[in-house]
């Protein structure tokens, strides 16, 4: 069988490539992961895979990260997942350790049993905050995701810039976001579906919900609309 050549006559195969390799990259990734587990040995073994974070739908928003619990079947042993979007590779190299911190986070709530996020992992609690501090991360209240949004710390900067420097070196490409599918409802008459961590949700008008947040009488947290992926964006 007759390999495949390029315009100038080198072979190209899936695993090597000039100018860009994408092992090297998970690599280096993975490299990072594990940093983060010699630090806090409760973080668990992963499947790290990059892929897509461009939204499916229009209300959506780009995704950085995703942790799945026991997505991947080892021999006898289940893995859990964490997804780096290929278009959040973009970014500076501090911002992509952000992300696996992150992701780290929810891996360690998965660990300890602890339910961190509601409303299929899109709005972020306390507990979520709290855990973002263990792993060097300073999370700031947003009004529809929680405490999703964080900052990397000057300490976990120090802590791991040879990490922070590897990703500086191996982030050489990254993936176009894809077009929303699906058009966005012209119509705002129906209003806002909005949910708190208990699960009691409301309608409101748009006008209504801009005015301030609606904290549930039960579980004392906000009402946020119903219009945001999970994961981290």
């Amino acid at each position: 069988m007759t390999k495949a050549k390029t315009a100038i006559g080198k072979s190209l195969t899936g695993t090597c490539q000039d100018g860009f390799s994408p092992a090297a990259l998970l690599a280096v990734l993975e490299g990072c992961w594990s940093a983060i587990r010699e630090r806090h040995l409760e973080v668990p073994q992963v499947v790290l895979v990059v892929a897509s974070g461009s939204p499916a739908g229009p209300k959506q928003n780009l995704k950085w990260g995703h942790f799945a619990s026991l997505r991947w079947q080892h021999g006898e042993q289940l893995l859990p997942e964490v997804l780096i979007s290929g278009e959040g590779l973009s970014r500076p190299a501090d911002e992509v350790l952000k992300t696996l911190l992150h992701e780290a986070a929810h891996a360690l709530a998965d660990v300890r049993s602890i339910k961190d996020t509601s409303r299929q992992g899109r709005y972020h609690n306390e507990k979520f905050a709290k855990l973002a501090r263990e792993l060097g991360l300073e999370p700031v209240k947003d009004r529809k995701l929680g405490w999703s949004p964080c900052t990397l710390t000057d300490p976990a900067a120090r802590k791991y810039r040879t990490q922070i420097k590897a990703l500086s070196a191996a982030l050489r490409a990254y993936r176009h976001a894809e077009p929303a599918k699906g058009k966005e409802r012209s119509s705002s008459n129906n209003g806002l579906s909005c949910t708190c961590d208990c699960g009691r949700k409301i309608r409101l008008s748009r006008k209504v919900f801009d005015l301030g947040p609606i904290d549930c009488g039960v579980c004392d947290t906000p009402f946020t609309a119903d219009n945001s992926d999970g994961g981290e964006s």
